[in-house]
């Protein structure tokens, strides 16, 4: 019997508040110029200004130099600011995307060259030998679980291709996930994300991968989600449907250490080649997928019907799935997006190559894809 490996170590302080635990727990630490590391629009609001209200003692910089799907530049860009605030620490603020970036400028403020050559394909990746900078998460969103991922998923800036840099060196050593910093999200924004939590927990369960901890976790963020999305779309000053949206994408991202499926496969493709929102990409797709998916693994379709609370069994699901999304706003397909069959000669390589499809519970072929982008359109 083959030998798997499992870890759960990131230090998570969870629940209303959280954030005001960051200056002490760094003090704790003997820092005193952390780095904040967001995105543009972020940064113009006043939850990043309330924040730093609670940095008393600290001499924070900020780098806000993230936007759109992230690229290589911008986290050589946070790099470059690190070194120049001669920070003794990173504080990843923000959604997936500025999270993401964080990560990442922490392994480049303290190693040469570019990040693209320590992603986990390239044909001579350099190794990750130094330690990183401190690093503290806080997540503003409630869709990719970054805040508790030990990887990174930065855009090479010519082609727009999504690549990974995986280490668990990359984790966050505590993360502070505070349901208030998502109460100010518009609806749209709640919506795509919390199909991204959702997403990463039904990918994760039906990818065949042996991880017997990660199924249950994802069943469980599965069953906080569902319950609790359509309330944080409809009543965004619920703080405890936020709180169990953030719940539910942490666990999402948790979980995905099993890996993922085509969903996540097309929505990178989509991400790279008309630079959708990566969970509104993943909601344009997901019912298309997985109502391919179940005739591989119908069992499993019946246990998600059960966490999510959906009668009729697994053939309930996906229609579930999309009644969800028109409640939550989400309607319409790929070409409503401005996605047209003139770019599927790029969409369907980039799927057929990506990492995430390897674990789709059915082998996805050229062909396939070509068929589910045109079928999501």
């Amino acid at each position: 019997m083959s030998i798997t490996r499992f870890a759960f170590p990131t230090a998570i302080h969870f629940g209303a508040g959280a954030r005001r635990l960051v200056a002490d727990h760094l003090k704790e630490q003997g820092i005193r110029r952390p780095l904040i590391v967001t995105d543009r629009a972020l940064a113009q609001l006043p939850v990043l200004a309330e924040f730093r209200t609670h940095l008393g003692g600290l001499d924070a910089g900020v780098f806000d130099g993230v936007f759109g799907n992230p690229t290589a530049s911008q986290v050589m860009a946070g790099a470059a600011a690190y070194k120049a605030h001669r920070a003794d620490a990173v504080i990843g603020f923000g959604g997936g995307a500025a999270l993401d970036v964080a990560k990442v400028v922490a392994l480049m403020a303290v190693h040469e060259g570019d990040v693209i050559e320590y992603v986990w394909d390239h044909p001579k990746v350099r190794p990750i030998v130094n330690e990183l900078p401190y690093f503290v998460a806080l997540p503003t969103t409630s869709g990719t679980g970054s805040e508790v991922g030990r990887s990174s998923v930065v855009a090479e800036d010519d082609t727009h291709v999504k690549r990974s840099v995986f280490s668990p060196k990359l984790l966050a050593r505590a993360v502070f996930a505070d349901p208030e910093l998502t109460l100010a999200l518009p609806p749209p924004v709640t919506a795509a994300t919390g199909i991204d939590a959702l997403t990463h927990n039904i990918e994760s369960y039906l990818s065949p991968a042996y991880h017997p901890l990660c199924d249950g976790i994802a069943l469980e963020g599965l069953r906080i989600g569902a319950r609790a999305l359509g309330i944080a779309v409809r009543e965004p000053g619920s703080l405890a449907a936020r709180a169990d949206m953030m719940m539910s994408s942490m666990m999402g991202a948790i979980a995905f250490q099993k890996d993922l499926g085509s969903v996540h496969a097309c929505a990178h493709a989509l991400g790279a080649v008309n630079d959708l929102h990566h969970g509104l990409a993943n909601a344009l797709m997901i019912d298309t997928v997985l109502a391919w998916n179940i005739e591989a693994v119908p069992a499993k379709f019946d246990e998600l019907a059960h966490a999510a609370g959906v009668a009729g069994g697994g053939a309930a699901f996906v229609p579930w799935l999309t009644r969800l999304k028109a409640e939550i706003g989400i309607t319409g397909g790929l070409a409503a997006r401005g996605v047209t069959r003139a770019h599927l000669a790029r969409l369907v390589p980039l799927a057929v190559a990506d990492f995430a499809g390897q674990t789709n519970p059915i082998k996805a072929t050229a062909a396939d894809y070509e068929r589910l982008f045109l079928q999501a359109m």
